[in-house]
Parts: C-alpha cells; structure tokens; sequence
C-alpha cells in the first residue's frame, strides 16, 4: 500500500523530522484503512491563512484548526477522472500551525500529538467521515484515537 504526501509549510516552522514523522503516521492510518495508491497534499499555514479560508469556504470568519477539501466528493455536474494506472486523489488538507500549539497547550499533550491528530481527522474527512450527528462523531474520533494509540501517538506523547 503506497500514500503519497505533498507536504507544504508556509509557517517553515515544521522542521524535516517532524514532518518526516507526520509522513509515517498518514502512511500508517492509510494501511490500517485499506487506501492504496493515493495522493494527497498537506499545507500548515498560519492563523490569518486558515481564516481566510475558513470565511471563504466555510462561511466562518474565525481562524480553526483543520479544514479538509475531498476531491472524491462531487456534485452531479461533476466527472470523476479514473484510470488503471492513475493513483486515488483524496484531497487537500490545510492545518494552522498556530492553532495545533495552542490546543496542544490547552489540552496539556505535545505538539506533536495535536499535529497527528489534525491530520487523522482531516485524513478521516477526506475519506467521507464526519462529525455532523452523536453517532457519526463517536465512530470518528474512536477510529481516530485507534489509529494514533495504535501508531503510538498517545496523549501523553
């Protein structure tokens, strides 16, 4: 099973190990999810960035800490580009630097914990997961938390 990661850091405050480690941990959720030969990209931008975007596409002029764009999901106007030898394109995944310091603060774990679970849950988005009803959040954040205890990026890491 092969995820390819396109990793982009406009804040240049994730260092190559961290994101080395970050790259691992991706890899590691898609084998434990069944993803094969995948692309996606992950940008870590500043707090300013995210807001913008977050009031763009979302409608919510406030910085947040993760936004992911599936690219499987369309609408009826929409085509999907598929072929045999083409990888899945699952989507984008933009995280604030800013913010996951800021929780990793609040929430008394390492940066690097919050780091991993952003991305978790914005890979879990890209892959049609949700948090929109009780149930639906149950089942994310306990696949999620699975995945991070399974990789070893608990809450005391």
């Amino acid at each position: 099973m092969s995820l390819t990661i396109e990793f982009n850091d406009e804040t240049e405050q994730i260092n190559d190990p961290l994101q080395g480690h970050m790259n691992d941990l991706l890899s590691f959720a898609a084998e434990k999810l069944n993803i094969d030969d995948a692309e996606l990209s992950v940008t870590f931008v500043d707090n300013t960035t995210i807001q913008g975007i977050n009031k763009r596409y979302r409608d919510k002029d406030q910085p947040t800490d993760v936004i992911s764009f599936a690219l499987e999901e369309m609408d009826e106007t929409e085509v999907p580009v598929e072929g045999d030898d083409m990888p899945r394109i699952l989507g984008d995944i933009v995280l604030s630097v800013p913010k996951a310091e800021e929780q990793a603060k609040a929430y008394g774990h390492s940066f690097t914990r919050e780091l991993g679970f952003l991305l978790v849950h914005g890979l879990l988005h890209l892959l049609g997961y949700d948090h929109m009803t009780e149930t639906d959040e149950k089942e994310m954040f306990q696949l999620q938390e699975d995945i991070l205890s399974d990789f070893g990026l608990t809450r005391s890491s």
